[in-house]
């Protein structure tokens, strides 16, 4: 029987340092130079992180996490190959690293959008004061009104299928960092298939902005759960709220919609407050203009339009080209 060689101890994106196994200990004077080494990285560390701020450095920090990460999956994608059976051991090696290349790319796309998002948001720590004194029960934004009892039923054909979605606000309500939110229950259906079930937390301050607390997400195929991806709350596990909707709004508006890292990340930007607009649900005029992207899906950037009254109208993907239109608004009592 053929004797298989060694496994190779070095693989890329790891170091091997074995020939310094028998240096564990330090001598005193080496000891000493590693505390003054230390104590330079912790001040000029500071001084770094001082001179980006805390957005940039958010977003470096978040680039190190996700290249971890990546990293992670190829050491496990190369155990699962070592129990293949060559040649396609050899190919599994080969895709493991491809995918790692692919990851990195992704990582460098994420931080290139933060860095950019940072420009304009400033450099100051995101971290908005939430007094549940400065709420309110209704919420009705001219911009993002909800009514308990109304539904939205947007519909359009995209790539993935025609797309069916019903945006419901309920009369449910949910307490979230001491607000009480308005629970929107949101389902979209493609081609008749459930892909996508969604419960929304929503609550407006008094000067009108509304705030988004957070969501619990479903995607799902074959009415099996693919993901929860992009679910969060504010307040666990570091998570923020975000502003969907500002109470007056200008051009030029540029702000984060939610704050989960690595999970939720969306950003708005206000384009226009004269756009008209036509859909089946009819001709709305003044409507404003949103783009809204993620550094999470760097590819993806969509165009809503919002009609003074009613809320959401229209939603453009402009890749794509894509229209969801606004088709009926269904108003219902308890």
């Amino acid at each position: 029987m053929k004797i298989k060689p060694p496994l190779q101890l070095t693989r890329p994106g790891i170091e091997d340092h074995s020939c310094h196994r028998k240096s564990a200990k330090l001598l005193p004077s080496a000891r000493l130079t590693a505390g003054l080494i230390l104590v330079f990285a912790l001040v000029n560390g500071g001084a770094a992180a001082e001179r980006l701020g805390a957005c940039r450095l958010t977003a470096n920090t978040v680039l190190r996490s996700c290249r971890d990460a990546a990293q992670s999956d190829y050491w496990l994608a190369l155990a699962k190959c070592d129990n293949l059976a060559d040649p396609v051991a050899r190919d599994c090696r080969t895709q493991a690293l491809a995918d790692l290349k692919d990851a990195r790319q992704t990582c460098k796309e994420q931080n290139d959008a933060r860095q950019a998002a940072c420009e304009w948001l400033g450099e100051a720590p995101y971290d908005p004061v939430i007094n549940p004194s400065n709420f309110v029960a209704r919420i009705d934004n001219p911009y993002f009104p909800l009514t308990p009892g109304t539904t939205f039923i947007y519909e359009g054909q995209t790539a993935q299928g025609f797309e069916h979605d019903e945006f419901a606000v309920t009369h449910n309500t949910r307490v979230i960092l001491g607000v009480t939110c308005v629970e929107v229950h949101d389902t979209v259906t493609e081609d008749g298939e459930l892909t996508e079930d969604t419960l929304d937390w929503f609550a407006q301050d008094t000067e009108g902005n509304v705030w988004y607390f957070g969501e619990n997400t479903h995607e799902l195929e074959d009415g099996l759960i693919t993901t929860i991806d992009g679910t969060f709350m504010a307040g666990v596990n570091g998570d923020k709220p975000g502003i969907v909707m500002k109470a007056h709004p200008a051009i030029g508006d540029f702000y984060r919609q939610e704050f989960s890292l690595d999970n939720a990340e969306d950003f708005a930007e206000t384009l226009s407050l004269t756009e008209s607009v036509t859909v089946p649900a009819g001709s709305f005029h003044n409507c404003l203009k949103s783009e809204e992207t993620t550094p999470l899906e760097t590819d993806l950037l969509e165009y809503k339009f919002y009609a003074p009254g009613v809320g959401n109208v229209l939603t453009v993907d402009a890749g794509t080209g894509d229209r969801v239109e606004l088709v009926q608004i269904r108003r219902r009592g308890r």
